[in-house]
């Protein structure tokens, strides 16, 4: 697995549509479906990196606390499930529900979704204005395994409470790092 940091482009950017199935609800879901009304949370992660399972408990405690507030959350896995088995969508439900996610889990199997973002790794973010305009393309906090710093949420908590309370974010983002995702 190697470390990969998010691919730093341009902010500004409309998200991307897509309709990709959710695998805890067996619906069909678009941006339109998860969006939230004051902004959107869309993460790229997957069950089995272990940057991912290092922060999934933040990942659902910060949508737990932003939903009420107009935030909408979204969790895509793009990996290829064929050679990491692990990451299958029957995988991705159990993991779900293990880890009590309040947003859908989405299966990419082709990819495309991650391509149009850009999404490099797991975990990527973006999150979007309620223009659909991304306006944080960072890490979640500054944690890592093994790095010994808490897992606080506090770079993402830091835009979205900025976004909420329309303060410009900072263009300057430190990008997130994990696992790259594992291409076909």
């Amino acid at each position: 697995m190697a470390l990969t940091p998010t691919k730093q482009i341009p902010l500004g950017f409309e998200a991307p549509g897509f309709k990709l199935p959710d695998t805890i609800s067996g619906r069909q879901l678009g941006f339109a479906d998860i969006k939230g009304e004051k902004g959107t949370l869309v993460m790229f992660i997957c069950n089995h990196c272990p940057y991912v399972k290092h922060v999934v408990y933040e990942l659902v405690r910060l949508a737990n606390d932003y939903l009420p507030k107009g935030i909408g959350f979204v969790a895509i896995n793009s990996n290829d499930a064929v050679k990491y088995p692990e990451d299958s969508p029957e995988k991705m439900k159990i993991f779900a529900a293990e880890n009590r996610f309040p947003f859908p889990y989405l299966y990419d199997e082709t990819q495309a979704v991650a391509k149009a973002y850009d999404a490099v790794c797991t975990p990527d973010f973006d999150l979007f204005d309620a223009s659909d305009r991304c306006v944080y393309r960072g890490r979640l906090d500054g944690a890592r395994p093994g790095n010994d710093v808490p897992v606080t949420g506090d770079d993402m908590r830091r835009a979205l409470d900025q976004l909420l309370a329309g303060i410009p974010i900072p263009v300057d983002q430190a990008p997130s790092m994990g696992c790259n995702i594992k291409w076909k």
